[in-house]
């Protein structure tokens, strides 16, 4: 089964930047996610970008994030730019593969004011 390995998370200011990866123990055909989920609040979707390279983002990071992949590399990325505090969340890589949800074990972000 495949595995996703998530780096990259770690402690900014607010307004700092910080790249995300996701790499991929095989070959995904399939579109790849960023969700996130922050102390006491449900998982959300962040970002979405299919084999092709159509992507989709949620309302609250549009024009601040910016996902890619890299097929050859099996990796996905989520470029953060101008963070805010409510960014704060570990997040977490995820795919869908046969009908089985695949996920990461999560990276913590952690943006401070």
């Amino acid at each position: 089964q495949v595995q996703l390995v998530e780096s990259g998370g770690g402690l900014v200011q607010a307004g700092g930047s910080l790249r995300l990866s996701c790499a991929a123990s095989g070959n995904i055909f399939d579109a790849m996610d960023w969700y996130r989920q922050a102390p006491g609040k449900q998982r959300e979707l962040v970002a979405t970008i299919t084999r092709g390279g159509k992507t989709n983002y949620a309302d609250s990071v549009k024009g601040r994030f910016t996902i890619s992949r890299d097929n050859a590399k099996n990796t996905v990325y989520l470029q953060m730019n101008s963070l805010k505090p409510e960014d704060t969340a570990v997040y977490y890589c995820h795919v869908i593969i046969n009908y089985f949800n695949i996920w990461g074990q999560g990276t913590p972000v952690t943006v401070s004011s």
